[in-house]
């Protein structure tokens, strides 16, 4: 898919804020620092469409990004960013699971993991939480290019594991860096919107 004039839209902390529009919605969730920002990016060819920074739990808003006339891409804040106060962290939950819980334009959710650790609680939540919700999702391994191939397959049955997905989980190893997964995320997407 070729996303010609992708555009931010607005960041938004409650609902009144949130854009108002027909398009579908497609949410980005995980933890601080797993690279949301840089999957967008990296999915339209741009390089600071979306905000990176090295340091984590910079993202403390929702972000909509409108892509063209087709959807919308959601940032979400990270979650289980340790040096965050927990009154902070408490809204950034609240803020969170009421956009997943309110919002009518959510069409599915692109989970992101970081491909070299072993998920976190905070990730286990997410996902057992997504499933209960029945929100489509695709998980997402990211930084793939920092796990070599021979690593890969452990990795992989690690996520399974960890996070209890079915078999047929929707699934890829993504890298904002050389682009693998692309194609894969944006099938997805597709789907859904």
């Amino acid at each position: 898919m070729k996303i010609h004039n992708p555009e931010f839209v607005c960041s938004a902390v409650i609902e009144k804020n949130y854009p108002k529009h027909q398009l579908k919605e497609i949410a980005l969730v995980g933890r601080s620092n797993v690279g949301k920002s840089s999957l967008i990016n990296k999915l339209i060819n741009r390089k600071k469409l979306a905000r990176t920074s090295s340091q984590p739990g910079r993202t403390q808003t929702i972000n909509f990004y409108k892509m063209d006339d087709y959807f919308y891409f959601v940032d979400l804040p990270g979650y289980g960013f340790a040096k965050v106060p927990l009154e902070v962290k408490k809204k950034w939950g609240e803020m969170i699971e009421h956009y997943l819980y309110n919002r009518s334009n959510l069409s599915a959710v692109i989970q992101l993991v970081d491909a070299r650790h072993k998920p976190t609680e905070d990730d286990q939540m997410m996902y057992n939480w997504l499933k209960e919700m029945k929100i489509p999702a695709l998980v997402v391994a990211t930084k793939a290019d920092k796990v070599s191939r021979g690593k890969r397959k452990p990795a992989k049955d690690l996520i399974f594991k960890t996070l209890n997905l079915p078999e047929n989980q929707p699934f890829t190893f993504f890298s904002a860096q050389t682009g693998e997964g692309k194609d894969e995320v944006w099938k997805f997407i597709k789907e859904y919107i």
